[in-house]
């Protein structure tokens, strides 16, 4: 049956993408993973709605909707850095990059740095895309998680800009995607961080090192 956005969301949702076939049995722990921070994003989201009225509305759902997707974009992506330390879909495209960045100095840190050492690297850019992904769906630290993903994807888009392959303003466009979810506190709505600001005092006052980190976080 040729490929569509029905059949790809069902073999996603249900760990039979090749992606996911790759990781054996270790799949069925990482769909778990995926459905526990789902239903958590969910319930977190109906929780917010129902305890504050500021939360109901078109704005707070959408900006909750499709920071819930770009989240699992990421996850999505997070699939092929796997098996850990490195994983063959990982080792190609830094190796593009270390052929295809703009700037010299970028592609001789790759070559001399990253490649040589991607047994650190790998574990590395699979957990930084695991803590984008689960940021962006359960609503946490979006503000910090944000910043920290723009700058992950501007070294994509950078690294993969003289590659003929790709579409360089694909990363710009998630790396503006990222920073409006940054610069607009995207987890206040319907998220992790609007809960934390209205019902944990330490957090909305920024009292304390944890109050004062998710407050400046989230």
């Amino acid at each position: 049956m040729p490929a569509n956005p029905f059949t790809d969301v069902w073999h996603f949702l249900t760990a039979t993408t090749n992606d996911y076939l790759h990781q054996g049995n270790w799949r069925y722990l990482i769909l778990a993973l995926f459905w526990a921070l789902l239903f958590a994003s969910i319930a977190v989201a109906v929780r917010n709605w129902r305890e504050d009225p500021s939360q109901r509305s078109g704005r707070h759902l959408g900006i909750w909707l499709v920071r819930v997707l770009v989240g699992i974009m990421w996850f999505q992506g997070m699939l092929w850095k796997l098996p850990l330390p490195v994983s063959d879909g990982l080792q190609y495209w830094t190796e593009q990059e270390s052929t295809n960045a703009a700037f010299e100095f970028h592609r001789s840190f790759l070559k001399d740095v990253v490649l040589p050492h991607m047994t650190i690297f790998g574990p590395i850019v699979f957990l930084a895309e695991l803590v984008f992904a689960g940021s962006m769906m359960l609503g946490l630290a979006v503000r910090l998680v944000g910043v920290l993903a723009v700058a992950y994807t501007l070294q994509l888009w950078l690294g993969l800009y003289d590659n003929p392959a790709e579409w360089s303003w694909t990363y710009m466009f998630l790396a503006l995607l990222m920073f409006l979810f940054a610069l607009e506190g995207a987890g206040r709505s319907l998220g992790f961080d609007a809960w934390l600001r209205r019902d944990v005092p330490a957090v909305r006052d920024g009292k304390g090192l944890i109050g004062w980190f998710f407050n400046i976080a989230g």
